[in-house]
């Protein structure tokens, strides 16, 4: 005990720079879009291999906010992924209930189809996609990417939701029912408040794919007034140079809805994540 007791300190300080190690890793790509977006574009190549920027200027959030077709850009994405996020959370919430709750025919089935969807390379399946949506004359809305990208995250976030479901003992479901309720008041009253972290960790997930997909959305749309941000910030480069002030200014800017949006369903997030819902 007492040799263990002695090791503690080191432990515990090499656990706190494994820790700083880690976190220098995954923040230093953002403190480099972050220095590059308010480093003159005069600077940017002579000062490439310097840690801080010897001069500041906010021209380049400037440009893409007032001279650039970002902002449509970025509502367009906005109601894309609150779209996708809203409808691929009530339906994956609806399925994962009946996948933890009701035995039926075909359920392994239609379980191991589903885990098959999720191995198809996106490259693969991106032309056969192309044609259904353009046989449907949704080419070119925002209509069709919600669509689509609530068809792909479908999968996953009924298996999310079915955990979540899957740790809340049914016990209380007819405890309810005994009491008088119906099996919706029931869940509505019962379950649906203890499935609130499965809800944020799900509604976070699908939000999070949908604000950063690029691939669907480069095929799909062509019109500018119909681009996402992925899209939109490839028309900083051009054929012989790339803008990378305004780029990287626009890639800060598109990370605040993502951290927003994570500040206000945080606590949801680390319950679901860590507890996969209730213990009963």
């Amino acid at each position: 005990m007492a040799r263990i007791a002695k090791r503690s300190p080191l432990l515990l300080v090499a656990k706190y720079a494994a820790l700083l190690g880690y976190l220098t890793f995954a923040l230093f790509p953002l403190y480099w879009l972050l220095k590059i977006s308010v480093t003159p574009d005069q600077l940017i190549f002579v000062e490439a291999t310097n840690l801080w920027p010897s001069a500041l200027t906010f021209d380049n959030f400037r440009s893409v906010l007032f001279q650039t077709d970002f902002l449509a850009y970025f509502g367009n994405s906005l109601y894309v992924s609150l779209g996708t996020a809203a409808v691929t959370t009530v339906v994956a919430a609806g399925a994962g209930y009946a996948f933890s709750r009701f035995e039926f025919g075909g359920k392994k089935i239609l379980i191991a189809v589903m885990l098959i969807t999720q191995m198809f390379p996106l490259l693969m399946i991106i032309a056969p996609i192309y044609k259904i949506v353009a046989s449907l004359g949704l080419l070119n809305s925002l209509t069709s990417l919600i669509v689509v990208y609530t068809a792909f995250n479908i999968p996953f976030a009924t298996f999310l939701m079915q955990s979540f479901f899957d740790g809340i003992p049914r016990d209380l479901e007819e405890a309810a029912m005994m009491d008088g309720c119906t099996r919706f008041q029931a869940l509505r009253k019962v379950v649906f408040p203890l499935t609130l972290p499965g809800l944020g960790a799900t509604l976070g997930f699908v939000f999070t794919a949908a604000w950063s997909e690029l691939l669907f959305a480069l095929m799909l749309i062509s019109k500018n007034e119909a681009m996402t941000f992925p899209v939109g910030l490839l028309t900083f480069v051009s054929k012989f140079s790339v803008d990378w002030g305004q780029m990287m200014a626009a890639g800060v800017l598109a990370l605040i809805p993502s951290c927003l949006f994570f500040i206000f369903i945080q606590r949801y997030l680390v319950q679901g994540l860590t507890s996969g819902a209730v213990k009963g």
